[in-house]
């Protein structure tokens, strides 16, 4: 029993990764990429869609993105939901397309940016040390009740350190790199 739910808390412990790295693409750096725009939800005939759903998206240089949609009719509705976003760039429609230029950040804005991953980088090590506590509660209830020897329960709690010590240890490498990407001038 206890080593299936070691397997279940790692599984959750590697979403809580895969999240972080997920939410870390759609901060802004200096250069244009696609993950900055896919995930914005569009109102589409009433319907509220992914970006990536209606239109290709691609980056033709490295400071500007190009919004091209399969209908025309949904440009105005694509400009909306730029200008309500927080990625905080300014579309330009020339009748076909979406452009959006990616102006060179400030020293000020790249130091906001890092503040932002930081405090999301903590979110996740909170997340996996929940996630941590959770099992080891579990692992102290076996033993409690008898299911689960002491010795066994000493070595599930250490393999369960190890195992939120790698996790913690990818969430800093997940965000070391992000904030070096976005120091990078």
């Amino acid at each position: 029993m206890s080593s299936e739910m070691l397997s279940a808390t790692e599984h959750k412990m590697l979403r809580a990764v895969e999240i972080l790295e997920r939410d870390l693409q759609s901060v802004r750096t200096g250069r244009a990429s696609t993950s900055l725009v896919e995930r914005l939800v569009v109102e589409y005939y009433g319907t509220p869609t992914p970006l990536n759903q209606l239109a290709g998206i691609n980056v033709p240089e490295a400071h500007q993105i190009v919004i091209q949609p399969w209908d025309r009719g949904v440009l105005t509705a694509i400009e909306k939901a730029i200008i309500k976003s927080d990625i905080g760039l300014v579309p330009n429609v020339d009748g076909a397309v979406v452009r959006l230029n990616i102006p060179p950040l400030t020293e000020e804005r790249r130091k906001d940016l890092v503040k932002q991953i930081h405090k999301r980088m903590e979110e996740a090590r909170v997340e996996i040390r929940n996630l941590r506590r959770e099992a080891a509660d579990a692992l102290k209830k076996e033993e409690h009740e008898g299911t689960l020897g002491a010795d066994q329960s000493r070595r599930e709690l250490e393999q369960l350190q190890k195992i939120t010590d790698k996790h913690v240890a990818d969430v800093d490498h997940v965000g070391a790199g992000k904030e070096q990407e976005i120091l990078e001038v």
